[in-house]
């Protein structure tokens, strides 16, 4: 089966130039299909993998394997982790291109094969990515999934607003590259070696981490946390997503994001996690932190937002804060929890985004304020929104609080109350949403520019306005939540992805009544704080207590910068007692 590993990203590739060079010579509904049919090839090849993917295979592109240990050659695996993200990226690839289908009637540049394009290799470079043993390749997959993202970020290029989103985008994830960059050539100065295993193994000969190694992880996680969205390197997220089309923030926030968790996940167990590398203490001190600051600022301007694009990425970068606290613990019963988490919180967040989309082009607005009761004819909509707030705060049984409760477990009083006050909050802002939006439920506000940031009224992303809600359009949030209840509701998938990363068939996460206890409780939580917050009279500024977190968020990529400055800094006094206590050397 290793044999296939490289056609899952072949086929995407292949596919994109197709569309690139013939795209202005074929009929729209033919390059829609085109897209469409490389996508469900390449996800069912993933899934082929998958199935197969104990033991894990290996494939070295090209014949190029190791020589005396050193290798220079691209080197895919098809592990449980790797295989199964790539089966989760390609799905969520197959959902856009159908949401999409002939949704931009107005094709920018006169080209109708270039969005179904960016988007194939957008799936090529996602998959590399979780497939690539070789950590300079993982380098590489990750930018040409960020060069197609910068690209659709910026889609509809006429717009003032979206290039200076893509912009943000742009600099400060080049930013991560260059630090990411920079750390691999340090690896490979130490190690003679790329492979992510064999840097780990040469680390390790060495018995004790020294400079160089907090340098070169410094480095390299601040590149992967600015992809995650860490805080303090989150800026790009919000900005990026006000104004990227809507299938675009479905992949953004549904896989692209959380592929930045993996791959610290991922580099750390095979790279740094030896005795040469960053002990385990200092490791879980450095991602606790920054996963709680992350998750507790995403939670809190998620909440103070009435912006849907805008609200939808805070409340990734929230949920993503948690991502990394599990994966921190780097116990295998909590990143297995996480595993499933992020797939449960995949189909949820990219319903949301959907029913946002179906929203703006019928509208023309994404403002809560301005919407306010105008949604009423939506009822279909309105519960597939509703249900993705309360799978978001965790509702049993969605994937999210089966993937939730079993981190809680593992996380400890601080851990649980974290993840308690940050769904019941993300999720609170959905459902008031959708009370306000749907059935003109709370009281009526102007739109503020200080609480929207960008304004209320917006250009429908189709020609016109939809005077009906095409089937697509509803066909895919309605599937896409499906999905995440299949994750909570199938034990197979649970005890599969517990294996995967380590864990025992017995220590799979699964139902308890703790778990259950929790989720409830968060959708409690979340009812209630909806609740309070349609009954008081809608502000017309920001709350005093939150100005000044929004005040950070200025849009001028000179202050994120800075912070991205500060944060590479903050990583590394926070992983510096390790080589302090090692003693700096040579």
């Amino acid at each position: 089966m290793s044999q296939l590993l490289p056609l899952v990203v072949v086929l995407p590739l292949l596919g994109a130039a197709l569309l690139v060079t013939a795209g202005r010579m074929l009929p729209r509904f033919a390059v829609d299909s085109i897209a469409a049919v490389v996508a469900t090839g390449t996800c069912a090849l993933a899934a082929v993998l998958l199935a197969h993917s104990s033991p894990s295979a290996t494939e070295w592109v090209g014949g190029w394997e190791p020589h005396a240990g050193r290798s220079v050659g691209i080197v895919l695996v098809g592990d449980g982790p790797g295989t199964g993200l790539a089966t989760l990226v390609s799905l969520l690839t197959v959902a856009v291109l159908v949401y999409s289908w002939r949704y931009f009637d107005e094709v920018p540049h006169g080209h109708a094969g270039s969005f179904p394009a960016l988007v194939l290799l957008f799936q090529a470079g996602m998959c590399g990515f979780t497939l690539t043993g070789d950590l300079f390749n993982a380098f590489v997959f990750f930018e040409l999934m960020g060069v197609a993202a910068y690209a659709l970020t910026g889609y509809r290029v006429e717009e003032r607003k979206a290039v200076q989103g893509a912009l943000t985008f742009g600099v400060i994830n080049s930013l991560g590259a260059y630090a990411t960059l920079m750390g691999i050539a340090l690896l490979y100065a130490r190690t003679g070696a790329l492979g992510m295993r064999q840097i780990g193994a040469a680390l390790g000969a060495e018995g004790r981490p020294d400079g160089l190694v907090l340098a070169s992880f410094v480095l390299v996680m601040t590149g992967l946390l600015v992809k995650a969205a860490a805080v303090p390197f989150h800026f790009w997220l919000p900005d990026a997503h006000a104004v990227a089309p809507t299938p675009v923030c479905m992949l953004l926030s549904g896989v692209m994001v959380e592929l930045g968790v993996y791959g610290i996940w991922r580099v750390y167990t095979q790279v740094f996690a030896g005795p040469g590398g960053l002990p385990a203490e200092n490791f879980t001190r450095c991602l606790v932190t920054l996963g709680a600051a992350t998750a507790l600022v995403g939670a809190l301007l998620c909440w103070q937002q009435h912006h849907l694009k805008r609200l939808l990425a805070y409340s990734t970068i929230a949920h993503t804060g948690l991502f990394l606290l599990g994966i921190g613990l780097l116990r295998p019963e909590s990143t297995a929890g996480v595993a499933l988490y992020v797939l449960g919180h995949a189909g949820a967040k990219a319903a949301l985004f959907a029913c946002t989309g179906i929203l703006l082009d019928r509208y023309g607005s994404v403002d809560e304020h301005e919407l306010h009761g105008r949604a009423r004819e939506l009822r279909g909509v309105a519960l597939l929104y509703t249900t993705a707030g309360l799978a978001l705060a965790g509702l049993p049984p969605f994937g999210t609080a089966l993937g939730k409760g079993a981190v809680e477990e593992t996380a400890g009083g601080f851990g649980t109350v974290l993840f308690l006050v940050v769904s019941a909050l993300t999720g609170a802002a959905v459902l008031r949403v959708a009370a306000r939006v749907f059935w003109g439920m709370g009281a009526r506000c102007d739109s503020s520019p200080s609480l929207s940031t960008s304004g209320g009224h917006e250009e429908p992303e189709t020609r016109g306005r939809l005077l009906r809600v095409p089937l697509p359009m509803v066909a895919v949030p309605t599937a896409l939540l499906a999905g995440s209840l299949a994750v909570g509701l199938i034990p197979a998938l649970a005890t599969g992805t517990a294996r995967g990363f380590g864990a025992a068939a017995q220590a799979a996460p699964h139902w308890t009544p703790g778990s259950i206890l929790t989720g409830l409780l968060s959708v409690a939580g979340a009812a209630g704080c909806a609740a309070l917050a349609l009954r008081r009279e809608a502000p017309a500024e920001p709350y005093a207590w939150t100005a000044p977190l929004l005040r950070l968020h200025s849009g001028h990529i000179g202050d994120y910068v800075a912070w991205f400055v500060l944060g590479t800094a903050a990583l590394g006094a926070l992983a510096l007692p390790a080589v302090l206590g090692a003693g700096l050397g040579p």
